[in-house]
């Protein structure tokens, strides 16, 4: 090849390779990079609403987190909001197998003579324990009421030491029963805090019976009557529990709701009317599902870590909780849950299943939001007598290096 074409050919090169160049320059001034999208600003969360009634509390059903109270701890008279707990003790009875719901309760004459809400149970006759339990949940029955009652315990009173004694095993710290109707006395009273407490067990212990709190009408001997709860009728996601009315106790509610796997449980307690009980009811539930939400972090039974253990047939032993965790937050907040796993150092075998060996703690920034205690998975024997003796020796120099054989 001629030196002319070589320098031809270099020249074509040089063109190129300089074109190119310019044209990547022009190319990267024009691919200005798209900024990253902003992230969504917080939920900016009001204070809870201020309602026209006595007393309220708003909580989370899964995780017991309370979203917004007023008065939740003062004893005030219940009214038929005592029937959550006389239903409580008929679903338990039948859960445990003492009871059936073909049983066949006799009617006594005080039971018929109740006044106030009834099903109209007639004197003499025999009523199963289906539709008696029917009849104190949707029409909040007196009669039906004071028959279970008899039926379960020998009469009113001592069904109301009953009441008492599951109170007190549910934690309802301002809880006190008379009678198993909520009719006025003195000495009968509850509290808003503990009538959600009661309605959270209704829900969870008793599943198989929670569906006759959403019954909006029930028929007994050819008289309709309907639920005194307005808001089975106006909001779809609302399936229970109970209303209660006497002039002393004002208008009350006790209202739970479940939308997208979020339960809350809300009481209204001395309003001015059922459409005041009504609105103020819609008013804390609205506030709650608009602000916050609630999410599963852990799955019960789920291994949440392991731990070194001293003299077992088996060196490593496996954590978790007994229960889901749940955490109710404020919306858009779930990424900055931080969960922390302190296990007991130096266990030692025997070690039994469920034994509490460490606490978890569920922060949200520096609040708390939950706090579980860690439990063995599963049981570790105690080794034999040799591989107690080396784990003795190891141990006795992991502890003088620092934790070399852990």
């Amino acid at each position: 090849m001629k030196a002319s074409s070589y320098l031809r050919s270099f020249r074509r090169l040089t063109t190129f390779v300089v074109g190119a160049v310019l044209a990547g320059n022009v190319l990267a001034q024009s691919a200005v990079p798209t900024p990253d999208k902003p992230p969504a600003p917080p939920v900016m969360i009001p204070s809870s609403p201020n309602l026209a009634a006595s007393s309220w509390l708003l909580v989370d059903a899964g995780s017991g987190r309370v979203l917004a109270e007023h008065n939740a701890d003062e004893r005030l008279p219940p009214a038929s909001l005592t029937k959550l707990m006389t239903a409580y003790l008929v679903e338990r009875e039948l859960n445990s197998g003492n009871i059936s719901e073909d049983d066949l309760v006799p009617i006594s004459e005080k039971a018929w003579r109740m006044g106030g809400s009834r099903m109209f149970i007639e004197v003499g006759t025999q009523v199963p324990v289906s539709e008696l339990l029917q009849g104190i949940v949707i029409v909040s029955g007196n009669d039906a009421s004071v028959a279970m009652a008899e039926y379960l315990a020998g009469g009113e009173a001592p069904f109301a030491d009953i009441m008492n004694q599951h109170a007190d095993r549910l934690g309802m710290t301002n809880t006190h029963f008379m009678n198993a109707t909520g009719m006025p006395d003195s000495n009968h009273y509850s509290s808003a805090r503990d009538l959600a407490n009661l309605s959270r067990h209704i829900i969870e212990d008793y599943p198989e019976h929670y569906q006759i709190y959403a019954q909006k009408e029930f028929t007994f001997g050819g008289i309709e009557q309907s639920n005194r709860n307005r808001l089975l009728w106006r909001d779809s996601s609302v399936d229970g529990l109970k209303t209660g009315w006497t002039d002393e106790a004002g208008f009350c509610l006790v209202a739970s709701s479940e939308r997208e796997d979020m339960r809350l449980v809300s009481v209204v307690m001395g309003t001015s009317s059922d459409a005041a009980r009504t609105q103020e009811t819609q008013k804390l539930l609205s506030y709650g599902f608009r602000y916050f939400e609630t999410v599963k972090l852990e799955e019960a039974g789920a291994p949440l870590g392991t731990t070194r253990v001293w003299g077992g047939d088996t060196n490593t032993l496996s954590v978790g909780i007994n229960g889901p965790v749940m955490v109710t937050l404020p919306r858009n907040r779930s990424d900055e849950v931080t969960t922390t796993i302190d296990i007991q150092q130096d266990l030692h075998a025997p070690i039994q299943k469920g034994q509490v060996v460490g606490l978890m703690t569920v922060t949200l920034g520096d609040e708390v939001v939950d706090e579980r205690e860690l439990l063995a998975l599963e049981p570790i024997e105690e080794g034999g007598f040799f591989k107690r003796l080396i784990d003795s020796i190891m141990r006795f120099f992991s502890n003088l290096f620092g934790g070399w054989f852990d």
